[in-house]
């Protein structure tokens, strides 16, 4: 029984060390990442943020002014997220 137990104990620290190496592999990750790529990725954050909330307006829209203007602020911002896209896909390797 006391073997389990130790057994155990060995397992969950492992399992411990693993999660603290895969943390410490993301912040140096994120650290590697130049400043323009973070502001890069903070923009494209925020536009996509903004686009569900005009379509969470646009859903509840009765107006067909109104749905009007937030269909085309949606396409813009499409248009705004697509362009990023092909700067950064452009600049990758991959």
């Amino acid at each position: 029984m006391l073997d389990c137990h130790m057994a155990r104990g060995w397992e969950s620290k492992s399992v411990e060390q693993q999660q603290e190496d895969h943390s410490g592999e993301r912040k140096t990750a994120r650290a590697a990442l130049s400043s323009v790529e973070q502001q890069r990725n903070r923009k494209r954050e925020g536009l996509h943020l903004s686009r569900r909330r005009l379509a969470q307006q646009l859903d509840a829209a009765n107006n067909p002014g109104r749905r009007q203007m937030l269909e085309q602020a949606i396409a813009d911002l499409d248009r705004q997220l697509s362009s990023l896209e092909q700067v950064t896909g452009s600049k990758s390797p991959d």
